[in-house]
């Protein structure tokens, strides 16, 4: 299955509810898996993100649709990146001329 790193940014309902952020995650957790998402990893974190995740999808169209569930609640905002390990990347390279 394809990984993707998520990025969050607490919006201002978010932080001002923060004492509810891990139990937030259990149930996106949850929320994932009714998505073929699987949360593998979830950081709290300090920078530019309050919280990064490590995600597996069966496809983007299941990524969305759990991140725009996600971010509907309002306490999140999101981006995500796709990562590829290193056979993966072999792959892509294999594919230049």
């Amino acid at each position: 299955m394809p990984t993707y790193i998520g990025l969050l940014s607490f919006t201002e309902q978010g932080i001002k509810n923060v004492k509810d952020t891990t139990r937030r995650a259990a149930e996106a957790k949850e929320v994932a898996s009714r998505f073929g998402v699987t949360m593998k990893e979830i950081y709290w974190t300090l920078g530019a993100y309050d919280i990064v995740c490590v995600l597996e999808a069966k496809d983007e169209t299941s990524l969305t649709a759990f991140e725009l569930a996600t971010a509907r609640q309002g306490n999140v905002r999101t981006q995500s990146l796709r990562a590829m390990n290193a056979s993966e990347m072999e792959a892509v390279l294999a594919k230049l001329p």
